[in-house]
């Protein structure tokens, strides 16, 4: 079969590095790929463009491509999974329609409300002055989220009141993320608690969780700094637990799947669910309709059994003929750290030069995939703000962080910037409570 990913950051290399293993993948196309993808791959020079799904199509049909693989949200959310089924393609991603999931704040947390999916509090404004009389009337600390797609960085975590405010006109007056995405904005509760992102294939009623990870989305240790694509991440998470998983598919994907099938957007794909584990119990941050980046890195690490045979169960929906105890995983867990440009997640400098690269490559169970780099003659440049993904296994989570910056430490580029507690969460033991308050002296 041949087959095509579509996307060019980590996420793609991790898939286009995985389906190049499987015996039943005869030629591999990512369009357009990177200096990494280029590895395993044949890259393409299309890029995609909202309004300009033929140059991707006509690529499909000559080359007989027999399965397309759709990285990043843009397409899904512009339609090109449509455009592709009605040229008779087989297509890995969802709907325009079911992509809104992740295209739409507003959508995904009205479907959460609709369909009793425990998610923080919130309200959904369409015009600033109503939002900022909203958050001067909370006595909590807020989120305020775009509504549209933000490339990971339209959801700013408030501290203060001030914060919120602020968020609303960087949001919807001066439009820093587009005209469109900040139309509309929803404020929420700001939850407290740890992250964790939930890959799921789902395909008709089916519904097969992956392994639980972990992602680092702020810039800086610590969690300090403003949203990122992500940081880091690792697989499997220790703190989700069988019984915390069970909970989560009843009471998370289960009613999400039904909801989207009762609106006749009925869901196949990637459905990833980032969630806040808090007190009160698991709470629905946000959905994304396809594999996380950096959390695919990890994941697909450890993964054993043919991605394809995945892939083609849910565009066939033959997942549910899958006995999910023969999916074979890596016991060992992998660690992801993400090194970054100087100045991400804002204004960054591209080409600079990549030192160090075979160094690491002749490690066993290292694997460096690239996201911002370019080839330019003999040497990678920086392309983007997040460059490579460092991934490593190891016999326990504290020796995968341990090669995982091993490996950092031999790679080098000019303003290299990554942060150095991925894995913290679950290797440090949590900070101690308060002490308790003494009682007060009775009255003699």
């Amino acid at each position: 079969m041949r087959v095509l990913v579509i996307g060019r950051g980590g996420r793609e290399h991790a898939l286009v590095w995985k389906l190049a293993q499987s015996p039943r993948v005869d030629r591999l196309f990512c369009a357009p790929g990177n200096a990494g993808t280029a590895m395993q791959a044949e890259n393409v020079p299309i890029e995609f463009t909202p309004n300009d799904f033929d140059r991707l199509i006509r690529f499909a049909k000559k080359e007989r491509v027999g399965l397309v693989v759709i990285g990043p949200e843009e397409p899904l959310a512009h339609g090109l999974t449509d455009a592709m089924q009605k040229e008779r393609l087989r297509v890995f991603g969802p709907t325009k329609n079911a992509a809104q999931l992740e295209a739409s704040k507003v959508f995904a947390k009205n479907l959460m409300r609709q369909a009793d999916v425990p998610t923080a509090e919130f309200r959904t404004f369409d015009h600033p002055q109503p939002a900022r009389l909203y958050i001067e009337s909370r006595e909590y600390p807020l989120v305020v989220k775009a509504d549209g797609l933000a490339a990971g960085k339209g959801v700013i975590v408030c501290s203060t009141r001030q914060e919120a405010l602020n968020a609303i006109d960087r949001i919807m007056i001066r439009e820093e993320f587009g005209a469109a995405v900040g139309r509309q904005v929803v404020v929420e509760k700001r939850l407290e608690g740890q992250e964790l992102s939930l890959f799921s294939l789902v395909s008709g009623r089916t519904i097969l969780p992956l392994p639980p990870t972990q992602d680092h989305k702020a810039v800086y240790d610590g969690d300090q700094g403003p949203n990122t694509g992500g940081m880091g991440a690792y697989c499997p998470a220790p703190i989700a637990t069988p019984e915390l998983l069970q909970q989560i598919e009843e009471q998370v994907l289960v009613p999400t799947v039904s909801a989207m099938k009762h609106v006749r957007m009925s869901f196949k794909g990637l459905l990833f669910t980032g969630l806040m584990l808090t007190s009160q119990g698991p709470r629905v941050l946000e959905y994304n309709v396809r594999f996380g980046d950096p959390e695919t890195q990890p994941l697909l690490m450890r993964l054993k059994s043919d991605l394809l045979d995945l892939l083609e169960a849910v565009v066939d929906e033959t997942l549910g003929e899958i006995d999910e105890s023969r999916i074979e995983w890596d016991p060992r867990p992998a660690v992801c750290v993400v090194l970054c440009s100087q100045g991400y997640p804002g204004p960054y400098v591209k080409g600079r030069v990549i030192q160090g690269l075979e160094d690491v490559g002749r490690m066993t169970d290292v694997q460096v995939f690239h996201a911002g780099t370019r080839r330019e003659g003999d040497v990678i440049l920086t392309d983007g703000g997040r460059v490579l993904g460092v991934t490593a296994l190891g016999d326990t989570l504290a020796d995968a962080k341990r090669r995982a910056y091993e490996a950092v430490s031999r790679i080098s580029f000019l303003g290299m910037h990554y942060r150095k507690d991925i894995a913290d969460k679950a290797l440090l033991p949590p900070p101690a409570p308060p002490p308790p308050t003494p009682p007060a002296l009775e009255a003699l």
